[in-house]
C-alpha cells in the first residue's frame, strides 16, 4: 500500500517572498515555526474571488496547512492569525529586509524553531510604528540571527587567541577573523565593555529584549560602529556587496 501524501495542518507561517508562477498563481517562500523555510504554490491566488488573495501578505502572522513531498508543496488553506497590522514606512522596508536575510541565509526546510519566535517579535516592533525602535530591533536581529545560524562567535574573547577582552580597548567584528583586536586599517571599533555587554545580553533568557535594550541605550557612534561591522559580516554570508533591500534604503533616502 502507498504512502499518503504529507499534509500539514495549522502551521504557524510568514510569507517572506512571492512571485508568479501562472497567470492566477503565486509561489510562496514561507517561513514555518516547525519546518523553517518552506515553498508553496498557491493556485488561484491571483483571482478577485480567491480566498487567498487577502491573506498572503508579508510580515503578517499566519495558519497555513499544505501538502505534498515535493520540493515546491501546495498550499491548501491560510487563515490570518491577527496581532498587528502591516508596519509602513521605513518600518515596511525594515521587514523586506529581515524577509532578504531569511531567504539568503536559510536552507530550505531547515527548522529554526528559537528563529522564527524572534522574527515574529521583531514584526511585531516593526507593527508598533515607534521609529526610535526600528534600528534597535534590527541590531538585536541581526546578532541572534548571526548566532542561531552559527556565524556570530563569542563576543567574551578574542576568536583566534581566545584572550579576555579589555574593557577599554578597541576590537572589532571581521567575517574570517572573528572578534579581534582594532588596528590602524580599520575604520571603526566597539570598546571590550560593549562587546561584553553584548554577550551578556544575548546570554539571557530574553535575549531580543535585553540586546534591544542595551542597543537602544547605546550612543550614536556606538550603534553605527556596530551597524557597519554586522553589515559587513552579513554581506559577506550571503555574498553580496549590498542587500537589495538596502539599496533601496539607499535610493529612497536620495529622493
Amino acid at each position: 500500500m502507498s504512502r499518503g501524501i504529507p499534509r500539514i495542518q495549522d502551521e504557524p507561517a510568514f510569507v517572506v517572498h512571492r512571485y508568479d508562477w501562472s497567470e492566477s498563481s503565486l509561489i510562496l517562500e514561507t517561513f514555518t515555526r516547525h519546518f523553517g523555510r518552506v515553498a508553496l504554490v498557491a493556485k488561484g491566488a491571483k483571482k478577485p474571488t480567491s480566498n487567498f488573495r487577502p491573506v498572503l501578505l508579508p510580515l503578517q502572522p499566519l495558519y497555513v496547512s499544505y501538502s505534498g513531498d515535493a520540493e515546491i508543496r501546495t498550499l491548501k488553506g491560510a487563515e490570518w492569525v491577527g496581532g498587528h497590522i502591516m508596519p509602513t514606512g521605513e518600518a515596511l522596508l525594515s521587514g523586506y529586509y529581515i524577509n532578504e536575510l531569511l531567504l539568503r541565509l536559510l536552507a530550505r526546510d531547515d527548522p529554526h524553531p528559537s528563529l522564527f519566535d524572534l522574527y515574529r517579535q521583531v514584526v511585531q516592533v516593526l507593527a508598533s510604528g515607534h521609529e526610535g525602535t526600528i534600528a534597535p530591533a534590527l541590531r538585536a536581529f541581526e546578532l541572534l540571527l548571526l548566532r542561531d545560524i552559527g556565524f556570530l562567535p563569542e563576543l567574551n574573547a578574542q576568536t583566534l587567541t581566545l584572550e579576555s577582552l579589555q574593557p577599554d580597548a578597541l576590537y572589532v567584528l571581521v567575517a574570517e577573523g572573528g572578534l579581534r583586536t582594532h588596528n590602524a586599517q580599520d575604520r571603526t571599533g566597539l570598546a571590550g565593555s560593549v562587546w561584553l555587554q553584548l554577550h551578556d545580553s544575548l546570554s539571557t533568557d530574553a535575549p531580543f529584549t535585553a540586546t534591544l535594550r542595551l542597543c537602544a541605550e547605546m550612543p550614536p557612534e556606538q550603534r553605527n560602529a556596530l551597524q557597519g561591522q554586522l553589515r559587513a559580516l552579513l554581506h559577506y554570508h550571503c555574498g553580496v556587496k549590498t542587500l537589495r533591500t538596502r539599496q533601496m534604503m539607499i535610493d529612497l533616502q536620495s529622493l
